[in-house]
């Protein structure tokens, strides 16, 4: 498991003068909010309004990671650094709105492996068939739509006027936020897959470790110096009795790369620049795995 907070987008579809959409999710981030707290996740709702995108305009498919325009590279770091999504999205025709299909359409490996989860309004159908639309779509970026979903429909929410949804769609949205938590850690070693310089095993990648990373590190410490404080007779070793706090100011300082194959860190190499001095230390290969070249 990480100690990352999780960052996830409340993406708001709907551009209409005075549309429902921003009503749905300030109810929607306000119902969350304390379970967000609790599976320490951030939700930041982003309007699609406010990006001003234009329709596709790059000159380079979005495979290829090219973007000439600001707005594109704005859209990419602000998808890129996202750990999942919620849409918030209304119903058009029995689809979804052009702005989601477009806003989609802009980018790729940006969604890759990510959650995504879906609140839907409209009349009849409470908005369903958009989200099956923007199922066809998602799932072709690799996004991984979730089974939990949130279908308000408007004539039973709106009450005397005012957005009041029914209790059990609050606990639906609970339900989705819980379940979206839980898919963005499973979906963790596929992102850092897909990012990651590929290693001796097959199947294995190497990328930097971060404070994040701190409890896996300490797992891996633990077992990899046990035989030396067997054979010394000593626990007098760094690497047995260092405290989470240690090995995450450590993490920040030092550039360690490690070894990870689905998920488990296999090995992992430190490095720290002294002046003209590279001082290499930490070199840790999990004890199953050892006489097989990984060192």
């Amino acid at each position: 498991m990480s100690t990352k907070r999780l960052r996830v987008l409340v993406l708001i579809c709907s551009t209409r003068p005075h549309a429902l959409g921003p009503t749905v999710g300030s109810w929607l981030t306000e119902t969350l909010a304390p379970t967000s707290r609790t599976l320490d996740v951030d939700l930041v709702p982003v309007a699609l309004a406010d990006l001003q995108l234009p329709f596709l305009d790059e000159e380079e498919h979005p495979s290829h990671g090219v973007y000439r325009h600001e707005h594109t590279q704005r859209w990419s770091k602000t998808v890129a650094a996202a750990d999942g999504f919620i849409v918030v999205t209304p119903e058009y025709n029995h689809g979804m709105p052009a702005t989601l299909k477009n806003a989609l359409g802009y980018l790729s490996a940006e969604w890759a492996w990510k959650p995504v989860g879906f609140v839907s309004y409209g009349n009849t159908s409470a908005g369903t068939r958009a989200v099956q639309h923007a199922k066809q779509v998602t799932t072709t970026l690799r996004l991984v739509p979730l089974g939990s979903t949130v279908a308000l429909r408007i004539a039973d929410a709106l009450r005397q006027d005012r957005f009041q949804p029914a209790a059990h769609l609050a606990r639906a949205a609970v339900d989705m936020l819980e379940e979206l938590a839980r898919v963005t850690q499973a979906l963790a070693p596929l992102r850092q897959y897909g990012q990651a310089t590929p290693g001796p095993l097959p199947g294995s990648y190497a990328h930097r470790l971060r404070p994040e990373h701190e409890p896996q590190v300490t797992v891996l410490q633990r077992c990899c110096w046990v035989e030396e404080a067997i054979a010394n007779n000593t626990l007098q070793i760094p690497a047995l009795h260092e405290t989470p706090g240690q090995v995450r100011e450590w993490l920040t300082d030092w550039h360690t790369t490690g070894l990870w194959h689905s998920g488990r860190l296999l090995g992992m190499v430190r490095t720290i620049r002294h002046g003209s001095e590279l001082h290499i230390g930490r070199l840790a290969v999990a004890p199953d795995l050892r006489g097989r070249g990984l060192g």
